[in-house]
């Protein structure tokens, strides 16, 4: 049987599938066995490259004791999964979308992300998140100290998941000068946050941060971002920034190509990684 193309769809329900299963304490060959299939294909739908039946995928949450919203959104994905029709952008308006974000960036290959005007979140440290999370206390959400705190563990549970398991990856993180100059927090929190940088640089040889000075002439990435999942034997799949609402995730080419050349062009824009070290070393001896 020819593999299934991994769209979105299809990669975040085998993903969803794979942590669910784990949740549950079930090998692969014992979740095959409940939708009598072999481990093999069970493997495939994990990763994206094959599709469950409606009676198949709800015998394995039934077996995994998924049950309430959880199991509604993954029978979403199951229907959504199993669209034939073309489309450009996948706009991702099932519950908890954060989720399906960590689960995707956990498992790919490589990441390239850019952001202009903030650090990407995937290097903010511990102080400049819980900042971040307390400023949109009462505007994106309505006010709640336990949302709060919930979003800032979830942020950090998606650093230890991308950097500090599973295999290394390649990371290219890439951002703005300017974003060093914006106070969050005050002082001593983007002193923190240089210092994290530069730690998380010394500990992750594979992470590639780099700074586009504040003097670069036409800069074409001015006031977005976006970042580019690549994953093992796959097709990349991009998202942009957005300040509110679901992601919307690209996986057609028309889309992915001129993605990654924006982020090749501010590749080139951007200091080398040594240079862009030497520029956080030079702003902590400044006392930022």
């Amino acid at each position: 049987m020819a593999l299934a193309r991994p769209t979105v769809e299809r990669i975040q329900l085998g993903l969803t599938l794979s942590r669910l299963r784990t949740d549950a304490r079930k090998s692969q060959g014992e979740a095959a066995a409940v939708i009598s299939r072999t481990a093999g294909r069970l493997s495939q739908v994990e990763n994206g490259r094959g599709g469950l039946g409606p009676e198949e995928l709800l015998r394995l949450l039934d077996f995994y004791g998924v049950r309430g919203e959880e199991r509604q959104t993954v029978l979403a994905l199951g229907v959504a999964s199993r669209k034939r029709s073309p489309r450009r952008g996948y706009v991702d308006n099932l519950p908890e979308p954060f989720k399906r974000v960590v689960d995707m960036q956990a498992s790919a290959a490589r990441i390239s992300w850019y952001e202009c005007g903030i650090i990407p979140g995937l290097v903010q440290s511990p102080d400049y998140v819980r900042t971040i999370m307390a400023l949109g206390n009462g505007i994106y959400w309505d006010t709640s100290e336990e949302e709060t705190e919930e979003r800032i563990a979830f942020r950090l549970e998606h650093h230890r998941r991308v950097l500090e398991t599973g295999e290394p990856k390649q990371l290219a993180v890439i951002f703005t000068e300017d974003s060093l100059h914006h106070p969050i927090g005050g002082t001593s929190v983007m002193r923190g946050q240089v210092l994290h940088m530069l730690q998380l640089m010394e500990r992750h040889p594979l992470l590639d941060i780099r700074i586009v000075p504040t003097t670069t002439v036409d800069n074409p990435a001015l006031g977005g971002g976006e970042v580019l999942l690549d994953f093992s034997g796959s097709s990349t799949i991009g998202f942009v920034s957005v300040l509110h609402g679901p992601a919307t995730y690209y996986d057609q080419l028309q889309d992915i190509e001129p993605m990654q050349r924006l982020f090749q062009r501010v590749e080139e824009l951007a200091l080398s990684r040594d240079d862009s070290q030497a520029l956080l070393a030079d702003l902590v001896k400044e006392g930022l």
